[in-house]
């Protein structure tokens, strides 16, 4: 096996898959000393307490878990013992071409495992990213108008005399009255300076909007009652009737 070939392969295949933390890579490499002690011939008789030191990992959950994680992301072979007396084996792959030593086992085809795992990473990373821009664009969205709500409100707030005649009509229309009403509303006491009785000056629009629905009855036009036959002049007197 060629040492260079073999960590230039590794490292850039490292740098191309986003599962992997520095205790992953730390850990590999301190696999990788204790291969090249062992003239790179597998399986690698490990002890636990030895690679940790190596490796600069000092849980012992955490070195298990990325042995665990290397071996299933086809990096290396795991064979844990669940003997005290008795080291675990680690079979390491090669990631060159060359041929030098028979007992090594090259496996490469699981690189294109990888770039897919990556390419599917990248495009969950991606709907996360736009998912996550278009929440934050309705958050500013929202935000915008309530900013936008409360400057029309600071600089035209709903109990301001005059008040404008869309926030008439669209309080007309909440007590079920035509705009037609809003606008007679508007107009009368725009034309008197928005004045209550002619003298008093108005403080609460929506109040004497309130007056004026319960006065509507009051001037609507009363029905005409029927007129008799007898008082129209078209009809035809009998002269024959007694008198």
């Amino acid at each position: 096996m060629n040492y260079i070939k073999h960590l230039t392969a590794i490292f850039e295949i490292m740098d191309s898959d986003s599962r992997l933390t520095p205790f992953h890579v730390s850990l590999y490499m301190s696999l990788f000393r204790c291969w090249n002690h062992n003239f790179f011939h597998n399986p690698v008789s490990i002890s636990r307490d030895e690679i940790m030191k190596m490796a600069k990992i000092g849980s012992a959950n955490t070195y298990v878990r990325c042995l665990k994680e290397l071996h299933l992301w086809n990096y290396i072979r795991y064979e844990p013992s669940y003997n005290r007396h008795k080291g675990s084996l680690v079979y390491l792959y090669t990631f060159d071409n060359s041929t030098d030593n028979a007992s090594v086992m090259p496996v490469r085809p699981f690189i294109n495992n990888i770039n897919i795992v990556n390419k599917e990473n990248l495009i969950e990373q991606a709907q996360n990213f736009e998912s996550k821009n278009l929440d934050m664009k309705s958050n500013e969205e929202e935000k915008e108008k309530f900013r936008q709500k409360k400057k029309s409100e600071e600089t035209n707030p709903s109990g301001s005399i005059p008040p404008p005649l869309e926030h008439v009509k669209i309080y007309f229309d909440e007590k079920n009255f035509p705009a037609v009403e809003a606008e007679k509303f508007f107009n009368y006491f725009e034309s008197n300076g928005w004045l209550v009785g002619g003298r008093a000056k108005m403080k609460d629009w929506k109040a004497a909007a309130r007056n004026w629905i319960l006065n509507i009855p009051k001037f609507a036009p009363k029905p005409k009652p029927p007129q008799s036959n007898s008082s129209q002049p078209n009809t035809p007197k009998n002269y024959g009737e007694p008198l």
